[in-house]
């Protein structure tokens, strides 16, 4: 039987036709048309700025990112089969597996598929050496129907040792590609940003499902399901961290979700972590009792730390603040709970996790130079617990960079406690 809400405002996030029913993206066509345009276009960019003949992308997020391609990307994440080549003059050759040819049909943003060679060992096995030999062979041969006689400067963003190996032995002087691919994904655009807001909507229904299953005797696993459920029936497609857990699990942080029965008045803290639909990622979290019976009063002291320490830290956002001296200003962390602190303070958030990352001065020999511009999207972050302590809570928020400050993206209401 479903929990009757303790906190109606929370049931107001599943679908209003029925919490039985998948939501359904009111954005329109032209709007995804116009966010490909502006990606690729970003892409382009940054090749013409490092003085690139092209990009090889390998990364699945970022074949996305540049032509919108979706090709089985959590296997392509660790089988190299599909990759795309962006020229600096805008013309995008997209690589794939003999049998998904077709996945490129009808985008506007690839010119040209060919048939990808795929020589990493488990297809190529004692061939290795001679697949990959062919490979940049016909690659270089690829580069010069456009690149002419001219040097080939070819920025990558990530290639197993023989295919770089290979390209150099052919004369290809290889670019660091992945600083390339982030700063292009750091400004979103209006379009970015409303497809980015329904991955939104679709997480804060499923986090609404999870609480209301948030029940003493369930597995973290089958609460955790609940965000799967959702994502997947209205879109979405995966979730890159198991990141849900209860009671003396959430200290310390990062123990996955498993077969654990929660039990009534623990604490349970998550991260969602998902890629949802058109590919970008909605990465919140939120903690509460199980049954969402009233917090002890230890509980209530970690849950009003991490939640001021939020509050803080978005209250600081403004467009043209150095991350250094943003990192300065940030909530400080009491001693009891530093040790324990989350990795970071803030972390540009895309069609997944993205640069820049921004530190609290603590792990002064981690800086990262920059600073905030409107269009960035950024997860502020926070994890408050004490070493040894039975109990953590993990909160966090994604936030638009305005002209003026931060927009909050996410509505989900935090406990009152």
């Amino acid at each position: 039987m479903a929990l009757v809400f303790k906190d109606p405002r929370k049931s107001e996030y599943l679908n209003a036709e029925g919490a039985g029913r998948p939501l359904r993206s009111p954005i329109p066509p032209g709007t995804l048309v116009a966010a490909r345009a502006y990606r690729k276009r970003r892409m382009v960019e940054q090749v013409v700025a490092h003085d690139c003949t092209a990009i090889l992308l390998y990364d699945p997020i970022s074949i996305r990112y540049a032509l919108d391609v979706s090709n089985m990307q959590v296997w392509a994440g660790h089988s190299p089969i599909h990759s795309a080549l962006v020229f600096a003059d805008g013309h995008a050759i997209d690589f794939e597996y003999e049998a998904t040819a077709h996945l490129a049909r009808g985008l506007e943003t690839v010119d040209e598929v060919r048939p990808a060679l795929a020589w990493f060992y488990l297809y190529s096995g004692e061939h290795l050496a001679e697949w990959v030999e062919r490979w940049a062979a016909e690659l270089v041969a690829t580069l010069r129907e456009r690149a002419g006689g001219g040097p080939l400067r070819l920025a990558v963003d990530k290639l197993d040792p023989p295919g770089a190996d290979a390209l150099r032995r052919h004369g290809v002087v290889l670019v660091e590609g992945q600083e390339l691919t982030e700063h292009a994904r750091l400004i979103k655009s209006p379009e970015e940003i409303e497809l980015m807001r329904w991955t939104i909507r679709v997480c804060e229904a499923g986090m609404a499902r999870m609480y209301e299953q948030s029940l003493d005797g369930r597995t973290e696993q089958e609460i955790w399901a609940e965000l799967h459920h959702e994502n997947i029936r209205s879109g979405g497609e995966w979730i890159e961290t198991r990141l849900c857990v209860a009671g003396e699990r959430t200290n310390p942080w990062y123990q996955e979700c498993s077969a654990h029965v929660v039990r009534r008045g623990d604490m349970l803290a998550f991260d969602t972590d998902m890629i949802g639909p058109y590919g970008y990622c909605a990465d919140l979290s939120r903690s509460w009792t199980i049954d969402h019976v009233p917090m002890t009063g230890e509980q209530r002291a970690l849950y009003s730390a991490a939640l001021e320490q939020i509050e803080h830290n978005v209250a600081l956002i403004e467009p043209g603040l150095d991350f250094r001296e943003y990192s300065e200003r940030g909530w400080p962390i009491p001693a009891r709970y530093l040790a324990s602190r989350y990795s970071c303070l803030l972390h540009g958030v895309g069609m997944a996790d993205e640069y820049p990352g921004v530190y609290a001065p603590e792990d002064a020999s981690e800086f990262v130079a920059g600073r905030f511009e409107p269009g960035i999207v950024l997860c502020a972050e926070s994890l408050i617990g004490e070493t040894g302590g039975r109990e953590a809570v993990k909160l966090e928020t994604q936030v638009l960079v305005t002209e003026t400050g931060a927009e909050r993206l996410d509505s989900f209401p935090w406990e009152d406690g």
